[in-house]
């Protein structure tokens, strides 16, 4: 659900998106998602001892970076009110983001480790399959929307991403 809303608050903030550029955007947040639990699976399986410490922060380093591309975000939109031509969302920034979106999805790992690999493969595929889904809907939901807000789209992604941020670290933090 983190992608989704990220997914659209970059549909809001770049409403004239093309479906190609929605592909590549949901592809790579499924891509993340299918990565980070399989990499959670690995440290599970081979490195557990010093996943353990990091974990910790994981919290925190979602914070950070949403907050940032949030920041950005809204910056842009209260200082460029009538920019829209330009691409919004950047390769960095979406990098960003989906580190930001799955690093929480490492822990699925720690859920999964009792699977073979197979099992463990298939379970992060659907992972990977739905995320894609979901984000691609996100953009369409976000890209409509964000022509009818025209400049206040940005400034409202940014507020999205920020949120998202506080939320994952909130949850992370009263769960301990």
């Amino acid at each position: 659900m983190d992608a989704f809303s990220v997914s659209l608050a970059n549909g809001l903030n770049e409403p004239q998106m093309r479906r190609h550029k929605m592909i590549g955007v949901a592809g790579l947040f499924s891509v993340f998602q299918f990565a980070m639990p399989m990499l959670g699976w690995v440290c599970v399986s081979s490195i557990v001892q010093y996943f353990q410490v990091f974990e910790r922060f994981i919290p925190w380093i979602a914070l950070a970076l949403l907050g940032y591309i949030g920041g950005e975000m809204l910056y842009s939109g209260i200082r460029d009110k009538e920019s829209g031509d330009e691409a919004a969302v950047g390769f960095s920034a979406l990098l960003v983001q989906g580190v930001a979106t799955s690093i929480d999805a490492l822990s699925v790992g720690f859920t999964i480790a009792d699977y073979r690999l197979p099992e463990a493969l298939l379970a992060s595929f659907l992972i990977g399959v739905v995320t894609f889904v979901i984000c691609f809907v996100g953009l369409e939901i976000g890209k409509r929307a964000g022509t009818k807000l025209a400049g206040k789209a940005g400034i409202l992604g940014g507020v999205i991403l920020i949120f998202i941020g506080v939320e994952i670290f909130a949850s992370n933090m009263i769960g301990r």
